[in-house]
């Protein structure tokens, strides 16, 4: 089918308006679907890619969820005086498999795709977000942009001096501090040295991984933590087998999400005798140590990076 080589960067595309996985999917469907019944309207006056782009971006500007957040977005660092339980009730953002990147522009959409960028242009305007997506990432010009969102040039350059304005104030001063580039030998070598301390519940090996300011979160639980000491901490309560919290043991598999390398954490509660699909741990590697760990309690994950339920 004409669109269907679409598929991959239309998924992207809402991707990023939405912050969902799910979501995206559900509105590349809408958007063949509303390509189907209005087939008829196209005359060929724009590329087939262009159209599918329009009614992809309304498709998401009609779509009235609220703003996808991860837990840093919604309180300060975890205190221990406090027990907070997962949240149902927050639009959580999701991973995105690197494996369903289109290989054509996989280089730039690894870039946009970076977790630190997402949450940033949540704070957007749906509109003001779909024309910094239109404009600064797809690179079309502001003619074609106001076309597509029926508004004018002035509007549309209007937008996205706003929007960049906002993204300044959220992202790193430098580009680079959060662009991601391909994996690198040594933070590989870190991924794997970090997969064998979680299986081995070593924490004398995880402290030697992480940095000393070492942010880790893990929605749907609104808590997140700043720094090794308190990493540590928590994991050794729940690592350990006398502690009323101990939670089991792991196994990993080693995967790419949002640009980044990622760990699919596969987990064996007290008791029970299989691992089962537990988390996707997306994480940021600098100067040799982990400096972010985003892990996204979800197993519904799992077949959207190609993985088995259980081990």
């Amino acid at each position: 089918m004409l669109v269907e080589r679409h598929r991959a960067e239309l998924r992207v595309h809402c991707y990023r308006m939405l912050g969902s996985l799910d979501e995206a999917e559900d509105l590349v469907q809408e958007t063949f679907l509303r390509a189907w019944k209005h087939r008829d309207s196209f005359a060929g006056r724009s590329a087939v890619r262009a159209w599918l782009y329009r009614i992809a971006t309304n498709a998401c500007l009609d779509n009235r969820r609220r703003r996808r957040l991860l837990p840093q977005d919604l309180t300060g660092p975890w205190d221990p005086r406090t027990g907070e339980a997962p949240r149902t009730d927050v639009p959580w953002l999701q991973p995105f498999p690197d494996g369903l990147l289109d290989p054509a522009t996989a280089a730039v959409e690894r870039e946009t795709i970076e977790l630190a960028f997402l949450a940033a242009i949540q704070y957007l305007p749906p509109r003001q977000r779909a024309v910094l997506l239109l404009r600064d990432v797809l690179g079309w010009p502001a003619s074609e942009t106001a076309a597509l969102l029926e508004g004018s040039v002035p509007a549309v350059n209007s937008a996205l001096q706003r929007a960049r304005a906002a993204l300044k104030a959220r992202l790193p001063a430098r580009r680079l501090d959060w662009a991601p580039a391909e994996a690198t030998e040594s933070e590989l070598a870190v991924l794997h040295r970090y997969m064998a301390a979680v299986e081995g519940a070593d924490l004398g090996a995880v402290a030697e991984l992480l940095a000393a300011d070492v942010r880790a979160a893990m929605p749907p639980y609104p808590m997140w933590f700043l720094g090794r000491d308190v990493v540590l901490a928590t994991l050794a309560i729940s690592w350990d087998p006398a502690s009323p919290h101990y939670v089991g043991r792991f196994r990993t598999v080693a995967t790419r999400g949002n640009g980044r390398p990622a760990i699919a954490l596969y987990l064996q509660g007290p008791g029970e005798d299989g691992y089962r699909a537990a988390a996707i741990s997306v994480l940021i590697v600098r100067g040799g140590r982990v400096a972010e760990m985003t892990a996204f309690h979800d197993p519904g994950l799992f077949p959207a990076f190609e993985l088995p339920p259980s081990l």
